[in-house]
């Protein structure tokens, strides 16, 4: 047997089962301790009532010696001690000449037997044991008689019942202990296969779940607290696996859509201009055309990595200290050629700093100048504005162009959207800026609005959550 292999079967093991074996370790320890717990208290009263006895005796075999007048009468006076002793055949006496030793008086062979044996005059009570194993509790000690001379006595209390006893409730214990253990076993299991029976629950929903059932729910009505927060969390994970899917349908859905339409150009103009001979000049443009179609594809396949990696979360960022303001005139810098020949002008102000992912942060605001530039009227102004508040900081990118309406402001930054189709496409835009913008934020956990007035005046708004320095 190896050690890896006990931690496998122990992990075969029920949990109903577990928790009843646990449940019968503990009351094997408490029901052993209660025991001996009774046991010694048992041990101390017997002990108990055994002195009280022995010292009501001794009472009264004071008041009979101290009528005897000399130790010559104490054969004489032998009834009254055999009255001391009736009804109590499991004490014994014995009376002895202090100086000699000898003795005077005796109830039993035992008696005769202590006088030898149990030689402390002291008070207190001695134990010993005879000679045929029995053991004796005995009170020895010094007595007057009537004209004043000792006589040494030995009181003895047989002490075979109180071993009977004790012994009993030691079998008691022994026998009832297994029995007690098993009823402690069966009813934690019970408890706990009951207790526990609501997890099938989650065993049913999760053996059902797959790519056409995710819309399933757990019913938290009826379980306890401890389980009714699992089963929330069980289910926002559900939902969250449920809106991952389904924008992972949406989007291939999408992809397919806008990657048939290259494909399907690149494939018609191939197939025509090698339908028959053509001009080198004709195959020139067909291959310009395709080049074009190629270019679109390939930025269209670079955003989606590109939103591959911001939809990781925080985990796939790189995040560092960056200044909102040098980026922006970064970007603005890289794009200014392309707004010179729009008349546009870019003004960044204002300045901020984030912890953020560089790169993905410089992509958000290329993307949203980029759309700004685009659609922007021709030699108008492009405003910048980075502000740092309390808690947060923003990057507002400002454009006056064609009037967005409100039902479509939500729409933008979903993927493939074009709110002018034939535009964009013909400028060769993929339909993944907006939408790359929000998914980086998200990442970011920050989030990005955007605003349309009816001067004209669309506003795009970045906001970053507060910096967090390293302690």
């Amino acid at each position: 047997m190896t050690a890896a292999g006990a931690p496998a079967r122990f992990d075969q093991i029920s949990l109903a089962l577990r928790i009843a074996a646990a449940s019968a370790l503990f009351g094997l320890v408490a029901v052993a301790l209660a025991s001996a717990l009774s046991h010694w208290a048992l041990s101390r009263q017997l002990d108990a009532r055994v002195l009280a006895e022995l010292e009501g005796k001794r009472t009264l075999l004071q008041h009979v010696l101290s009528e005897v007048t000399s130790t010559q009468d104490l054969p004489a006076n032998s009834h009254r001690f055999a009255d001391l002793l009736i009804g109590h055949d499991d004490l014994h006496l014995a009376i002895m000449d202090p100086s000699t030793g000898r003795v005077l008086a005796s109830s039993s062979p035992i008696g005769l037997e202590s006088s030898s044996t149990v030689t402390e005059t002291a008070a207190g009570v001695n134990r010993w044991r005879s000679k045929t194993k029995k053991k004796f509790a005995s009170l020895a000690g010094a007595l007057p008689l009537h004209d004043g001379q000792s006589v040494r006595y030995v009181l003895s209390l047989d002490l075979e019942a109180d071993r009977r006893l004790l012994a009993g409730v030691r079998r008691a214990a022994l026998v009832g202990l297994p029995l007690v253990l098993a009823l402690v076993m069966l009813g934690a299991w019970l408890v706990a296969r009951t207790g526990l029976r609501p997890l099938r629950r989650f065993t049913r929903l999760a053996a059902s779940v797959n790519f056409t059932s995710l819309g399933q729910r757990l019913d938290t009505a009826g379980l306890p607290p401890e389980l009714r927060e699992l089963a929330t969390d069980f289910n926002a994970m559900l939902e969250r696996i449920d809106q991952a899917v389904t924008r992972l349908s949406e989007f291939s859905g999408d992809l397919a859509h806008e990657m048939r339409t290259p494909v399907a150009t690149l494939l018609g103009q191939t197939q025509v201009a090698l339908s028959k001979e053509r001009s080198v000049e004709a195959l020139r443009r067909v291959l310009e055309g395709n080049v074009d179609e190629l270019d679109r594809l390939t930025r269209l396949i670079a955003d989606m990595l590109l939103l591959a990696r911001a939809e990781q979360g925080a985990s796939a960022l790189q995040k560092t200290p960056i200044k909102l303001g040098e980026e922006a005139l970064r970007v603005a810098d890289f794009l200014s050629m392309v707004a010179e020949d729009r008349e546009l002008k870019v003004v960044v102000t204002g300045d901020a700093t984030v912890t953020a992912d560089r790169l993905l942060v410089q992509r958000a605001i290329t993307n949203l100048l980029s759309n700004a530039i685009r659609h922007a009227i021709a030699a108008s102004a492009i405003e910048i504005d980075i502000n740092e508040e309390l808690g947060t900081s923003t990057l507002t990118v400002r454009n006056r162009g064609q009037v967005i309406p409100p039902d479509q402001l939500d729409r933008i930054f979903e993927r493939f959207v074009r709110l002018d189709s034939a535009r964009t496409r013909s400028e060769g835009g993929t339909g993944l800026g907006l939408a790359i913008v929000k998914t980086i934020m998200a990442a970011h956990e920050g989030r990005v609005q955007a605003k349309s007035g009816a001067d004209g005046v669309t506003t795009f708004t970045l906001t970053f959550p507060k910096v967090q320095t390293s302690t």
